[in-house]
């Protein structure tokens, strides 16, 4: 059970946290509605009507989605190498900039085509 408890104890401040700041939000924030801050946000942008159907989004949206996708994939696989470093030696090391590098790659390839670009 000692070795659960540093993750029990994060786990009970993190809540405890999320707890407090919904809990005490509505006593702290200001008070001043206006039809402004009743309408519907889109970047400042007044809203544009929608087609029936929702309408179609950009491609734009979903690669970059995908892009974020991969590099959340990337740090998943470099947690646990970080964790038995030790353990791997050279070898774990050398597949881990290999890795490294060929993710670079592909993020200097999407660099180049402007692909992280929002206009």
């Amino acid at each position: 059970m000692e070795l659960y408890a540093p993750i029990l104890v994060l786990a009970v401040l993190g809540a405890g946290f999320a707890v407090f700041s919904v809990s005490i939000a509505p006593f702290t924030g200001p008070k001043r509605w206006n039809r402004a801050k009743l309408d519907a946000y889109e970047c400042g942008i007044d809203p544009t009507p929608q087609p029936i159907g929702g309408g179609r989004f950009p491609l734009k949206y979903m690669i970059t989605a995908m892009l974020f996708i991969v590099f959340d994939i990337e740090i998943i696989f470099l947690y646990p190498w970080a964790v038995a470093f030790d353990k791997l030696g050279v070898f774990g090391l050398v597949e881990m900039v290999l890795f490294i590098v060929t993710v670079l790659v592909a993020y200097a390839y999407v660099w180049r085509r402007r692909g992280l670009d929002w206009d």
